[in-house]
């Protein structure tokens, strides 16, 4: 479908609504959409998104800031619906052909009062686009806004429903009640969708890091348990599996990633990962214990293995030996809880900082004190709540998609 964006700015110009609206833009041409971005200032950087620069839509316009000072005055200037009627062409003319329009703070805020009085006559006036007003601030329950606005046409259009809006759209469970009682509207008639994280980008993730994650559904991961060494039989890597089957039970979503490649100096441990892969498979954990050496033969860049502590919940060292224990050191690093087996070297070098299991520890017991250590921890908690609710692609595909799928149907 063709879909409009329309805010007074979009990227590269800075700010919280020009990122949210660079996210949709990038999510909605991904899912196979046409997105086109009006605005006032703004470029065209985002691939495959058309960017329509039209200043008029500008908060900082000359003639709008103009037209501003005497409507913040109490005052509504002879070119106000001239301004107006300018700026509704415009609109018209841009939105020759687009299915869907979400208007971000354009019908909540009296940052241009022509734009949003010339947005409200065309959602009137019944066109073809379906429009959704997307509310991230409401200028009439904002303190520091309330000596620009006065109760009578045209600000008050900020504070009434539109007739012709397909959607009411809010960033939070308050704004829902706000707007609720500022328009007397069913709160029921608000959709609320989040703001988001891109992780990837946030993290400065490399590439290749970011298409493992992808592939392997990493991010869903609810915990992700890291094991950073190769494949030898010293590793111990058979009780981190069976660990993992009996944690699972309790955290159903727990997955395991391996990420290195089998030792370079024992030709059995192509045998031993051979042995790992029928005990994965028989243990049913094919598509949650995840081993990079079935990927690459190659040692991981370290700049890759930062990458997977920062998305990782907790490192599992399941070893039988060790003479001294590096994973212990990126894990303090990184914050990333441990859970590591009793031999002196580890115990050496996270003292009281770890969770401590025997190497024949029982795989069930071993299962239960990561799961009570992750269930009593806050960080992990918000972690885990940020991956799975919070992710763009998250928000997209639960809330945003829904929403143009649904504004396109027409009601009988």
């Amino acid at each position: 479908m063709n879909i409009a964006i329309l805010h007074y700015s979009a990227p590269p110009i800075v700010g919280g609504v020009e990122s949210v609206i660079g996210h949709h833009a990038r999510l909605m041409t991904s899912a196979g959409h046409t997105v086109r971005i009006l605005a006032g200032r703004g470029a065209s950087i985002l691939p495959g998104v058309q960017f329509v620069e039209t200043p008029l839509f500008d908060s900082r316009h000359p003639e709008i800031l103009k037209i501003k000072r005497d409507l913040d005055a109490g005052n509504v200037p002879e070119s106000f619906n001239e301004t107006t009627r300018i700026i509704a062409e415009l609109l018209r003319e841009n939105l020759a052909g687009v299915d869907l329009l979400f208007a971000h703070n354009v019908g909540s805020m009296n940052k241009n009062l022509p734009l949003s009085t010339a947005l409200m006559e065309i959602a009137r006036s019944g066109s073809g686009t379906q429009l959704a007003l997307w509310h991230h601030d409401l200028a009439w329950i904002t303190a520091r806004y309330q000596n620009e606005l006065y109760d009578r046409y045209p600000w008050n259009i900020l504070a009434t429903p539109w007739a012709g809006v397909r959607r009411h759209v809010v960033v939070s469970e308050l704004r829902r009640a706000q707007l609720a009682a500022l328009m007397k509207i069913d709160s029921e008639d608000i959709q609320v969708i989040p703001n988001g994280v891109q992780i990837e980008q946030f993290l400065k993730l490399e590439q290749r890091t970011s298409e493992i994650i992808e592939d392997l559904n990493l991010l869903n991961a609810a915990p992700l348990l890291l094991l950073p060494v190769r494949i030898t039989r010293r590793k111990n890597i058979e009780l981190a599996l069976q660990t993992l089957a009996h944690l699972r039970k309790w955290m159903p979503e727990a997955r395991l990633l391996v990420t290195g490649p089998m030792g370079p100096h024992n030709p059995k441990n192509l045998e031993y990962f051979g042995e790992l892969l029928d005990l994965r498979n028989g243990l049913g954990l094919k598509e949650s214990a995840h081993f990079m050496a079935e990927i690459s033969q190659d040692f991981l860049p370290d700049r890759m293995i930062v990458d997977f502590y920062h998305i990782a919940d907790g490192l599992l060292l399941t070893s039988q030996e060790e003479g001294f224990g590096i994973p212990i050191l990126e894990a303090g690093l990184c914050g990333t809880p441990i859970f590591c087996t009793n031999i002196a070297p580890l115990q050496e070098l996270a003292g009281e900082d770890a969770v401590y299991f025997s190497p024949n520890e029982e795989p069930e017991k071993i299962a239960l004190s990561i799961y009570l250590r992750l269930k009593s921890d806050p960080t992990h908690h918000m972690r885990n709540k940020v991956r799975q609710i919070y992710r763009w692609e998250s928000i997209y595909q639960r809330d945003i998609e829904p929403l143009c799928q649904a504004m396109i149907q027409r009601d009988d």
